[in-house]
C-alpha cells in the first residue's frame, strides 16, 4: 500500500469492503461489488480508497468456496489485516467510449434512465405495445445470478384477487378488498431482456415475457 500526497481527480467505482483475516500472513475475505472480479483482483492491480489518497496493490487473490481472498503488498500479518476490516476500496472508471463498444455499463449509467417497450418484442409482449414508456430504473441489484434493474412503474397498478391488474388510481379499487398495489418490478438484466441501451437519449429497452411486468 502506498500514501498519495496528491491525489488526482479521478472517477472511483466500489469494488470490495474487506471483511475479516485470513490466517496469519496478511491475507483478507472481501465481500465484492463488481461483476469482474477477476480482472479486477488480478495480482498487480491497483485499488483506491474512496478519497483516492491511500492505494493497495494486490499481490495475490484466490477464491475460496466463493469468497474472494485477496493480498496486498505491504499487508504480511495479521494484524495489519484485521485493522484493514471494514474498509472499502475502488478501481479507477474504464473508458466510457471503450465500455459502450463492449456493450458494458455501470450502475450509475443505468439509474434514472427511462424504461420502454422494445420496438420488435418477442418474448410474449404485443408488438403494438412497442415503444410504451414502462416506468424508470431506479436501482441496479446484485443478484446470485446476474444483475436486477428495479424499475420504477409510470402507472403503478393494483392486483385484484382474480390475478387481473387495474390502475392504481382507479375508482374500481376497495381499500378493504386485501388488493395488492405494485408500484416497482425487478427486471433480469440480460442482453435477451434489455436489447438497447440509449444513454445519450437517456432510455432502454425491454423485452420481458408475458407476466414479468403486470399489466403489459
Amino acid at each position: 500500500m502506498s500514501q498519495q500526497a496528491d491525489p488526482q481527480q479521478r472517477e472511483l467505482l466500489r469494488v470490495c469492503r474487506i471483511g475479516r483475516a485470513q490466517g496469519l500472513k496478511g491475507e483478507v475475505t472481501v465481500r465484492t461489488f463488481t461483476d469482474e472480479p477477476e480482472l479486477r483482483f488480478a495480482p498487480g492491480s491497483v485499488l483506491y480508497t474512496k478519497d483516492g489518497s491511500r492505494t493497495y496493490t494486490i499481490a495475490r487473490s484466490r477464491t475460496f468456496k466463493d469468497r474472494w481472498i485477496l493480498h496486498f503488498e505491504g499487508v504480511d500479518d495479521r494484524d495489519a489485516s484485521e485493522a484493514l476490516n471494514g474498509l472499502e476500496l475502488y478501481v479507477e472508471a474504464d473508458d466510457p467510449e471503450e465500455m459502450a463498444e463492449e456493450d458494458a455499463w455501470y450502475p450509475k449509467d443505468l439509474i434514472g434512465l427511462e424504461a420502454r417497450v422494445a420496438d420488435n418484442p418477442a418474448n410474449g409482449i404485443e408488438s403494438g405495445k412497442a415503444g410504451n414508456v414502462i416506468g424508470k430504473v431506479v436501482d441496479v441489484i446484485d443478484g446470485p445470478a446476474q444483475s436486477l434493474l428495479k424499475i420504477r412503474l409510470a402507472t403503478p397498478v393494483i392486483e385484484q384477487k382474480d390475478g387481473s391488474y387495474i390502475p392504481a388510481s382507479s375508482d374500481e379499487n376497495d381499500e378493504n378488498n386485501d388488493t395488492k398495489i405494485i408500484k416497482t418490478v425487478l427486471v433480469p438484466f440480460v442482453d435477451e431482456l434489455v436489447p438497447d441501451i440509449n444513454l445519450d437519449e437517456h432510455y432502454l429497452t425491454l423485452d420481458p415475457p408475458t407476466g414479468l411486468i403486470p399489466d403489459l
